[in-house]
C-alpha cells in the first residue's frame, strides 16, 4: 500500500466548494473531520434501501438493518482489539463518558474517593467526575502537565494511593496535541488497585488502537471525529466490568424481563442500549472505521507529522506568533498559537474570508487555558486529506490577517 493524498482528497466531495469564493482550507478536525464518500452512500443506502428499527422486527428490512447495526460493532471491535460484546454504541465520546460515570462511578465511587485527571483534559472527561465530586463526595487530583503537555510521571506515581479509583486520560490533546504514555499508566493504575479510562476521541482517528494491549478499562471513540457522522460514539468496557455494571437509562432493549413488580435486565452490551438507537449512524461509523481501515495508516501518519512539523516550522519563522505546545515525541497534528495583538477569534474571522477554516477559543479546555496563562488561541489540526500547499494558503492568510489587526 501507499499513501495518496490526492487520492485521498478525491473521495472527499466538500473539498471541492469554496468559502467566501477561495478554495475550502478545512483546519477544524480535531472539532469534527470531513466525510468520504463511501460514508455518504452508506448514509443513503440505509435511508432508502433498508431503513427499519432494528432487533426483534422478524421482516426482511429489519433483519437487514440489524445485521448491519451488528456488523458495525463487529468493526468497531476490530478496530479497537476488543470483543463485540464489549462494545457499546452511545451518542458520542461525551455520552460515552457520562454512562462510566453513572453506571460505573456512582456505584464504586464515594466519599474521600480518588479520580486523577490530566490539566489538558476536555471538559466531556471533567465534567462527568465532578458530578462524582458533587453528589459522592469524590476528591479530584489534578495531574499537571508542562508546556508541551508531557506529564511527569513522578507525579503520576505520587498521586496513586489506596484512595485512587479512576484514571481519566486523554489519548491525545486537543490543544497540544500531546500523546501520553498509556500504557505505563495504565499499568501503574492497575498496580494501585485503580481504573483507568482512556478518552480516546482525538488519539483513535489516526490509526487503529490495541485497548487490551494498553491495558484501558475503558477506550471512548466518537463517530464524527473519525470519518463518521455525528450523534454515534462507542464505549469498549472490559467484560467483566461491563457485567458488574447496572443501566443508568432505562427502557426498550435493554432489559430481560418486566412485571408490574420486577425488571432484569439484558447482558451487555444491549443493557446500556435503551430505547431506539442511532441505527444509520452506528452503521455509517462502522464504514467509516473500515475505511480507516482500508488506509495506508502508516503512511497517514507519516504524512499527518510532516504536515504537523511544516506547520510548526512555519509557524515557528514568525516572531509575532506564540505557539502553544512546541511538540515532543508522539505529539498529533494540531497546532495551537496566539497572535501578538489580536484576539484569536478576529484572527479566525479573518482567515475565513480567504477560505481558511479553523477553531478558535477555549477549545473546552479550561484548565489547560488557564496553566498556559492565555484565555484561548487559535487551533489547526489536520486530517488525512489536507496538504502542504494548505498550510502555505493558511500562513498566507495568517499574514493578511496580522496587517489588518496591528
Amino acid at each position: 500500500m501507499s499513501f495518496d493524498v490526492n487520492a485521498i482528497r478525491d473521495q472527499f466531495p466538500i473539498l471541492q466548494r469554496q468559502v467566501h469564493g477561495k478554495p475550502l482550507v478545512y483546519f477544524d478536525n480535531a472539532a469534527s473531520v470531513q466525510k468520504p464518500q463511501k460514508v455518504i452512500d452508506c448514509i443513503n443506502h440505509t435511508l432508502t434501501q433498508s431503513y427499519a428499527n432494528v432487533h426483534r422486527g422478524l421482516h426482511t428490512l429489519s433483519n437487514e438493518v440489524t445485521e448491519r447495526y451488528e456488523q458495525a460493532r463487529k468493526t468497531c471491535a476490530r478496530y479497537l482489539g476488543a470483543d463485540e460484546d464489549e462494545i457499546i454504541f452511545t451518542m458520542g465520546g461525551t455520552d460515552a463518558i457520562n454512562l462510566v460515570s453513572y453506571s460505573w462511578g456512582m456505584e464504586n465511587i464515594g466519599e474521600g474517593d480518588e479520580i486523577i485527571l490530566s490539566l489538558m483534559e476536555h471538559h466531556s472527561n471533567i465534567v462527568p467526575w465532578h458530578f462524582l465530586r458533587e453528589r459522592k463526595g469524590a476528591v479530584l487530583k489534578w495531574l499537571k502537565v508542562d508546556d508541551n503537555g508531557a506529564i511527569d510521571m513522578n507525579q503520576y506515581q505520587s498521586l496513586l494511593s489506596d484512595k485512587t479509583r479512576l484514571v481519566a486520560i486523554t489519548g491525545l490533546s486537543n490543544v497540544l496535541g500531546a500523546a501520553p504514555d498509556i500504557k505505563a499508566m495504565a499499568a501503574l493504575a492497575h498496580g494501585a488497585g485503580a481504573k483507568i479510562l482512556v478518552d480516546g476521541c482525538q488519539k483513535s482517528v489516526h490509526g487503529a488502537v490495541d485497548v487490551k494491549a494498553l491495558g484501558a478499562d475503558f477506550y471512548v471513540l466518537t463517530g464524527h471525529k473519525i470519518y463518521g457522522p455525528s450523534g454515534i460514539g462507542a464505549l469498549y468496557g472490559k467484560r467483566e466490568i461491563l457485567q458488574d455494571m447496572t443501566p443508568f437509562r432505562g427502557g426498550g432493549e435493554m432489559i430481560d424481563c418486566v412485571t408490574q413488580d420486577i425488571v432484569t435486565y439484558n447482558d451487555p452490551p444491549h443493557r446500556f442500549e435503551a430505547g431506539t438507537p442511532p441505527i444509520m449512524e452506528a452503521i455509517a461509523m462502522g464504514t467509516a472505521l473500515e475505511w480507516m481501515m482500508a488506509q495506508d495508516i502508516e503512511g497517514l501518519q507519516t504524512h499527518e507529522k510532516a504536515l504537523t512539523d511544516y506547520a510548526m516550522g512555519k509557524l515557528s519563522g514568525l516572531n509575532w506568533i506564540s505557539l502553544q505546545g512546541k511538540g515532543q515525541e508522539g505529539k498529533g497534528p494540531i497546532v495551537s498559537f496566539t497572535m501578538e495583538g489580536a484576539h484569536p477569534h478576529d484572527v479566525a474571522t479573518i482567515i475565513d474570508q480567504m477560505g481558511v477554516a479553523v477553531r478558535a477559543g477555549h477549545h473546552c479546555c479550561q484548565p489547560l487555558m488557564q496553566h498556559l496563562g492565555v484565555d484561548s488561541t487559535v487551533r489547526a489540526s489536520f486530517a488525512a486529506y489536507n496538504t502542504e500547499q494548505e498550510i502555505d494558503i493558511f500562513i498566507e492568510a495568517l499574514m493578511k490577517a496580522r496587517n489588518i489587526l496591528s
